[in-house]
């Protein structure tokens, strides 16, 4: 019995076939080859096409396909990772209304402000775990308020991964987890939001029909089906947020477990069994992959939007001449701390953990006569590794006390200058996983159509390929404090 992961990714798609008895990838493929680009007709403002994402994953499916590694007819179930937060409106007829106004989106930073305003700061934390924010809630204000002729148009709105399974299925559906992430869900009612859909004037009837994550979110339709070489009637049967996922493909599923990622954004996602929040909602608080009303499980998300992102503009604007793995291999030749050159990365719309603020990326005490290339590679990614450690000290504040942290040997962890100076910076441990978002939403799907007994069974086969511990250098410790001088 095969499986069939997508990963919707803000700069590609990515597909993974895993064979669900092994738990092996078999296949793999990425579309399209370069980063997709983010539309921003306006100062932090984000955008992507949601026909642009259905187009990519057909592609990614079709490349994969193509190495004849597998047989299409052999998959059996779908599951679906997604970038968090993005706001799809479609019509009665399945029809997209405008762009995605996505996660780094920041446009509706004051309407999420005023909305916690109004509805009162302990109410909204206690009873939605997190302000309005900047999330997908107040994204749809922002269109209520200034696009009312599309806001009257809209039949239903979704999540990015809602949308690939409605473009696969015909139907369209959401979960708790999905609802929390857009900030709609009242943990202590167990219900849609009254305080958001009273005060944003919302309907209930906009959100899609609740489902659990792990169950049946439609059948793939005979015309995508017989284009994707797919048997027709095969279930989407898992979807979940990109950090979500990849807490579950890191095993990350019980109180005191905690993953982490450092790709375009970079996320430290803990879990925990109690209705936690932050009082300044610089961390958020959302229902994780395996949340059940008489078995809470809690994810507790830290986001960095500036973090990969830092990485691939300074491998832009110094000519696109170097590989990633160039980039990582010219930092190693620099000394910690850069010979003094200093980086924050927040370029990438307003960060949470510092007030929903467009802080912006800085490059400070650049000298002319010392400075290459070499010196910028490393000193972005310092740069990011000490935004992690600011972070992660919030969530210390907050009462996760974590002593490892998992990751995927993935996107900045390729990076063993990024790796030790996280690991030297927070004082963490990181075990290091052969860990794929595609893979974890492909074992996602095994959950869901019950060939897996549980989540855990799902990655028994899972082992670290390598733990890196913390030294007993200082160094980070004391550039980490001038750094945060900085901010």
């Amino acid at each position: 019995m095969l499986l069939l992961g997508i990963d919707i990714g803000t700069s590609s798609i990515k597909v993974s076939i895993v064979d669900a008895q092994t738990q092996n990838c078999i296949a793999t493929a990425q579309y399209p080859d370069s980063e997709t680009a983010i539309t921003s007709h306006q100062k932090g403002w984000a955008e992507q096409s949601p026909d642009m994402w259905w187009e990519n994953v057909q592609q990614a499916i079709l490349k994969a396909n193509a190495t004849k590694k597998y047989n299409p007819a052999d998959i059996k179930a779908i599951g679906i990772a997604y970038q968090m937060h993005g706001l799809v409106c479609v019509d009665k007829e399945q029809r997209i209304l405008r762009d995605s106004i996505i996660w780094c989106d920041s446009r509706a930073v004051e309407i999420g402000n005023r909305a916690f305003d109004t509805i009162g700061h302990q109410r909204s934390l206690q009873h939605l775990l997190n302000s309005p924010g900047n999330f997908t809630a107040a994204k749809l204000a922002w269109v209520k308020e200034n696009e009312p002729a599309t806001f009257a148009l809209i039949d239903k709105i979704m999540l990015p991964g809602d949308f690939i399974a409605m473009k696969l299925t015909g139907d369209i559906t959401t979960s708790i987890a999905a609802l929390s992430e857009g900030v709609f869900w009242d943990f202590k009612e167990q219900e849609l939001s009254k305080d958001v859909f009273n005060y944003f004037g919302f309907d209930q009837s906009l959100i899609p029909e609740i489902r659990e994550v792990f169950t049946s979110h439609g059948n793939v339709q005979a015309s995508v089906a017989n284009k994707l070489s797919l048997l027709p009637g095969i279930p989407v049967t898992y979807k979940a947020g990109d950090q979500p996922n990849n807490a579950l493909s890191l095993n990350v599923l019980e109180p005191g477990e905690v993953a982490a990622t450092a790709g375009t954004s970079g996320v430290i996602y803990g879990v925990s069994d109690q209705l936690v929040f932050d009082q300044q909602s610089r961390i958020n608080s959302f229902a994780h992959v395996n949340y059940l009303e008489q078995q809470k499980r809690i994810g507790v998300l830290l986001c960095i939007n500036g973090t990969g992102i830092l990485n691939s503009w300074i491998k832009k604007v110094t000519g696109n001449n170097y590989t990633y793995q160039q980039m990582n291999e010219a930092a190693a030749t620099v000394t910690a701390g850069s010979n003094g050159l200093r980086m924050l990365p927040f370029g990438n719309g307003a960060e949470r953990m510092l007030g929903n603020q467009q802080v912006q990326s800085h490059i400070h005490q650049i000298d002319f006569n010392i400075h290459g290339p070499a010196h910028l590679f490393r000193a972005a990614q310092e740069g990011i590794a000490f935004a992690f450690r600011y972070g992660v000290d919030i969530m210390r504040e907050n009462g996760m006390q974590p002593s490892v942290i998992r990751a995927g040997k993935a996107n900045m962890f390729l990076s063993d200058v990024f790796t030790n100076c996280f690991v030297n910076a927070t004082n963490i441990s990181v075990e290091l996983h052969d860990c794929d978002g595609s893979v974890g939403a492909a074992k996602g799907a095994g959950i869901g159509v019950s060939f897996y007994k549980s989540p855990k069974d799902a990655f028994s086969n899972a082992v670290p390929i390598d733990l890196v511990e913390p030294t007993q250098n200082k160094v980070y410790d004391e550039l980490y404090c001038e750094w945060k001088e900085l901010i």
